[in-house]
Parts: structure tokens; C-alpha cells; sequence
């Protein structure tokens, strides 16, 4: 399997694998009202952007990661990026962030429940994990809607100095 040109297909999503063509996007969308809920910080300048995307890719060559760019179907409007780090470990975990513009429409969810009926068809794990910061409750929504459970609950500083109250979700394999 190719993971450089993989796409995923839901009724109104596209998922396909992170390229420079969605560099702009990126760096427009990826900022600190977005952020303040994760580890990472917003890129300065176009150029932190284009080192994500090729730090992306080698990760995704090597097969540590996968990470995805979210379109919407009918438009290839992007809408956000989305990922499975640690793909060969016991436990995967599944990450999200979408553009201001795209909250409130189901994206996130839809987008993970792809994700993870594609981790459960092609990887050999364990558990699949997702993280949320206790007061993200719409990113928390997305692991309860699955059947999630909080495993750990820890503070985390993240890259902009704020302190970060993540809980760690288990989600459960499909038939379990």
C-alpha cells in the first residue's frame, strides 16, 4: 500500500495525503484560535509550513505516520488536516484539526470514524487512542460519540506556553 497517495472517501469528505499544493491553506488556517487547544503552535512564516509538510512526508515514507489533508467532496474546498501518528505501535493515535469556517458540520467526526474503519482494515493494533483537551468539548464529542473511554487524564504545557488538560480516549475496535 502506498501511503504517499492514499485517499479515503466518505459521503461528503475526501481525505488524500498531505502535498505542498495545500501549503497556503495551511498557514492561513493553522493559527492560534485554532491551536489553543493543542500541543503545537501556529507556523510564523510560510516556510514553517512548507517543514511540516516535508517533515509529513518523510514520516509518512518511513511509515510512522500518516497524515491527511481534509477536502470537501463536491468543491476540493480544503477544510482541515488529520492523522494517524505512530502507525506501527500498539496504540495509534488519530488527530484532527479543522478551519474556523468548517466547525459545527460534523467534518470532525465523519472524519474520524474514515480514519479509524480505515486504521481497523489495514493496521495491526491494539487500542486506537485520540486526545482532547478537557475544555474542547466538541473535539471531546468525537471519541464519546464513538464509544471512547478516558484512560488517562494529564496536563501537558504546549508549544505557546499554555497549560493543556488533555484526556486520553480509548476507542473501542469495531465488534468489541
Amino acid at each position: 500500500m502506498d501511503l504517499l497517495q492514499l485517499e479515503i472517501s466518505t459521503s461528503r469528505l475526501l481525505l488524500q495525503t498531505i502535498s505542498m499544493k495545500y501549503k497556503e491553506d495551511i498557514f492561513m488556517e493553522f493559527n492560534y484560535k485554532i491551536t489553543t487547544y493543542m500541543y503545537t503552535s501556529p507556523p510564523i512564516s510560510i516556510t514553517e509550513t512548507e517543514k511540516f509538510i516535508n517533515e509529513s512526508l518523510s514520516e509518512i515514507k518511513k511509515g510512522e505516520n500518516i497524515v491527511l489533508v481534509i477536502l470537501k467532496k463536491d468543491s476540493l474546498k480544503f477544510l482541515g488536516c488529520t492523522g494517524i501518528h505512530d502507525i506501527n505501535s500498539n496504540e495509534p493515535e488519530l488527530g484532527i484539526w479543522l478551519k474556523k469556517s468548517a466547525h459545527g458540520n460534523g467534518y470532525g467526526l465523519e472524519t474520524i470514524i474514515a480514519l479509524k474503519t480505515w486504521a481497523e482494515e489495514n493496521l495491526d493494533f491494539h487500542n486506537l487512542v485520540y486526545c482532547a483537551d478537557k475544555a474542547n468539548i466538541p473535539s471531546r464529542k468525537i471519541p464519546e460519540k464513538l464509544g471512547g473511554k478516558v484512560i488517562r487524564e494529564y496536563n501537558k504545557t504546549n508549544l505557546s506556553g499554555r497549560v493543556l488538560n488533555i484526556l486520553e480516549y480509548v476507542l473501542p475496535k469495531a465488534g468489541d
